[in-house]
């Protein structure tokens, strides 16, 4: 079955980097386009960023553009979200996510998602 494992995360001081992975499995990690999200403490999920299958195409949110880069590793089934420049409102539990065969970037809208690792950003 489908599985989605992620690492990486922890506290950071503001302007501090983490880079999470993804580990997949259970699925062709090549054919899909993959995804990352996040919740913060009292919010709903928020769209994080896309990459598509062959990693050439990626599109992020614009509180996170100029400092996150998504990348994928299609020989290790491993998606990845490099984060710099953390600030406080970049603290809550990052989800990385499946997409559909057909999907359109920006949406909160996958099929399977991982369990989450937490991101807090803090003095």
């Amino acid at each position: 079955q489908v599985q989605l494992v992620e690492s990486g995360g922890g506290l950071v001081q503001p302007g501090g980097s983490l880079r999470l992975s993804c580990a997949a499995s259970g699925f062709y990690f090549s054919n899909y386009g993959m995804s990352w999200a996040r919740q913060a403490p009292g919010k709903g999920l928020e769209w994080v960023s896309d990459i598509n299958s062959g990693g050439h195409s990626t599109y992020y949110a614009g509180s996170v553009r100029g400092r996150f880069t998504i990348s994928r590793d299609n020989a290790k089934n491993t998606l990845y979200l490099q984060m710099n420049s953390l600030k406080p409102e970049d603290t809550a539990v990052y989800y990385c996510a499946k997409r559909e065969v057909k999907w359109v970037p920006g949406t909160i809208d996958y099929d399977y998602w991982g369990q989450g690792t937490q991101v807090t950003v803090s003095s």
